[in-house]
């Protein structure tokens, strides 16, 4: 199957944003936040009474200028410097408090929305994850995660500060003079029309640069797994371009960003420095005409000065808030996606399901007029599986055979809904797969893919991984001694070694030994390989084979297969060809009579030797 990956041009579950509320996005956070609400309104709260300390020292300092400095008083200043004093290093621990406060929540809350996302990602369809690029996921788990933190450590409680701050700071200004208070107030409106065309601007350029974060992980990821390929190929060159492509795409992604930031703090910087220097000298006139008094206005520049920082750091603030919308809205389009449902809505089981008795024709694993498209393909495309009728009856073993592209593994992959069917439903013992908890059919069939997957675990692990969990070292032993994997002994720490990531430091054979030995572990009811011993050299394929007999003796099982040998070991074989069943039959008898089948085996046989 090819299918389409997600990529910062055309994610899967992206729609037009043009319209996007960066407030109601945020809103979806609210689930997480609430638990830790009262810390986190403390902690506000506590910052806000920090931010206007500050505002108090210029009314401190209007009093030493008008009062002890006026009146050459040294005892008045030093009480004044000790007021001064006080209210510093109240601020500073009332914001150490604020830090103290939000520190552990807010890692909480990332470490449950990461376990939530990585909860989801493992009850998704195989389709989703077919669709989507390993990258974009794992930033969605990392990168946008940790902006969210920082978004509700620092502006979600500064957005609200800093506002209270400046209309605190504005009253008192206007309080103390209310002509330089209006001149002060003058920039307001242009600083506003230019917050609301940057945060529609910035956020479509914070969205592209974290999805381009998500491509460029992509790159990294896929060059550190296919290493092998790369230097077997010398591809070196090539895989730096691709990863330079990307990184210049983030580069200048990234300095737009900085542009616009750097437009939005030249106006929010500029003006009201300008309005400022204004109000000095409108204020510094009213002094020397005895209008206003010099305590006022130092008070009033004081004040004025102290609140540079909320005003300055709105730019930043809002763009934080941007990049944190559009984290939460990339986290969500992963949870908004539908997981695997229990059971398949719109199923209809077959009679005897029905009626509850199940006769021996219903027995084994069965397929009932079984057709099946990908979920992302062409309305028009034809189907990859078209009218399967194929029953496999108890105890029996069933070779698939076909042509490459035929729609083998696509098959194997529904009797665990891996997939699930378009039409017509698959059962076994008469009950429909679709009508049964995901967890109770995973329990009964047992699979094992051509391409073998290792986690970066023991040995034992992966293999028990296949078993319920009072499996132990009698049921290793067993499953090691089917697949002919008694190699793990001899491993530097026995079962106890660790594989590695993807067991890339194992070979492909051991790792296809040590898949099938999952596979048989937990002496499944069901039992579907898919060419389990295409890396095996001829030697031990005949021996894993010899120990399969056992097993498949014990179980019903579908086994695709290429080599003759591997044939052998079912009880009857379907030939798969164009996406149907063309034949069924034993292996003399097909070969006897079906000059496809024929064909097939000649070319394995040749290939073999």
């Amino acid at each position: 199957m090819v299918t389409t990956r997600a990529t910062a041009e055309d994610s899967p579950d992206r729609t037009d944003r043009a319209d996007r509320s960066a407030v109601r996005t945020l809103l979806r956070l609210w689930p997480y936040v609430r638990p830790v609400r009262v810390r986190l309104f403390t902690a506000a709260f506590v910052a806000v009474v920090a931010s206007c300390l500050s505002l108090v020292i210029p009314l401190v300092l209007k009093w030493m200028v008008d009062g002890p400095v006026a009146d050459r008083d040294p005892a008045g200043v030093w009480l004044g410097a000790l007021y001064l004093l006080l209210l510093g290093v109240a601020e500073a621990l009332l914001f150490g408090l604020r830090r103290w406060l939000v520190a552990r929540p807010l890692a909480g809350v990332e470490a449950g929305m990461r376990a939530d996302l990585y909860r989801h990602l493992q009850r998704l369809p195989v389709a989703f994850h077919d669709r989507w690029a390993s990258g974009q996921l794992l930033s969605r788990g990392t990168t946008d995660l940790m902006l969210l933190r920082m978004f509700l450590a620092f502006p979600l409680t500064f957005l609200l500060v800093n506002a209270v701050t400046i209309l605190v700071g504005v009253i008192i200004m206007l309080l103390q003079d209310w002509t330089l208070g209006l001149v002060i107030l003058i920039p307001a409106v242009p600083v506003m029309v230019t917050c609301v065309i940057f945060e529609k601007r910035y956020a479509t350029v914070a969205r592209r640069a974290q999805d381009q974060v998500g491509d460029l992980t992509t790159v990294v990821e896929e060059s550190v797994l296919g290493i092998r390929i790369i230097k077997g190929f010398g591809r070196h060159r090539s895989q730096a371009r691709a990863f330079r492509e990307q990184s210049r795409t983030l580069r200048g992604t990234e300095l737009r960003k900085a542009r616009l930031l750097a437009a939005i703090w030249g106006v929010i910087v500029t003006l009201p420095e300008v309005a400022i220097g204004a109000a000095l000298v409108l204020g510094a006139i009213q002094v020397a005409d005895g209008q206003l008094s010099a305590g006022t206005l130092v008070a009033f520049l004081s004040t004025a000065l102290a609140l540079r920082w909320p005003v300055d750091s709105i730019g930043f603030l809002l763009a934080m808030s941007q990049e944190a919308a559009t984290a939460t809205e990339r986290y969500f389009e992963v949870m908004d996606a539908e997981q695997e449902q229990p059971t398949a809505a719109g199923t209809t089981a077959p009679a005897a399901t029905a009626t509850g008795s199940t006769g021996l024709r219903d027995k084994g694993l069965r397929f009932h007029d079984v057709s099946f498209r990908y979920p992302d393909a062409p309305a028009d495309s034809p189907p990859i599986l078209t009218r399967i009728d194929l029953h496999i009856r108890p105890g029996e073993s069933m070779a698939l055979v076909g042509a490459t592209g035929s729609g083998k593994t696509t098959l194997t992959a529904l009797v665990p809904r891996l997939h699930e069917v378009t039409s017509g439903h698959i059962t076994l013992d008469g009950k429909d797969i679709a009508e049964l908890p995901r967890d109770t059919l995973r329990e009964l069939v047992a699979v094992a893919f051509e391409e073998p997957t290792l986690f970066s675990a023991s040995v034992a692990e992966n293999v028990l991984m296949g078993a319920s969990d009072g499996a132990g070292e009698p049921e290793l032993e067993r499953a090691l001694a089917v697949a002919q994997a008694d190699f793990a002994h001899a491993l530097p720490h026995g079962t106890g070694t660790q594989v590695g990531e993807q067991g890339l430091s194992l070979s492909g054979g051991q790792r296809q030994r040590l898949a099938l030995a999952r596979a048989v572990v937990g002496r499944p009811r069901f039992l579907v390989l898919d060419d389990p011993l295409s890396a095996l050299d001829v030697h031990t394929e005949a021996a894993v084979e010899a120990a399969l007999r056992d097993v498949l003796a014990e179980t019903t099982a579908l086994i695709v297969a290429h080599r003759p040998s591997t044939v052998l070991l079912a009880d009857r074989v379907a030939l798969l060809s164009g996406g149907r069943i063309a034949a069924v039959g034993t292996h003399p008898e097909l070969l006897r009579t079906n000059a496809e089948y024929a064909h097939l085996m000649a070319g394995t046989e040749e290939a073999d030797r």
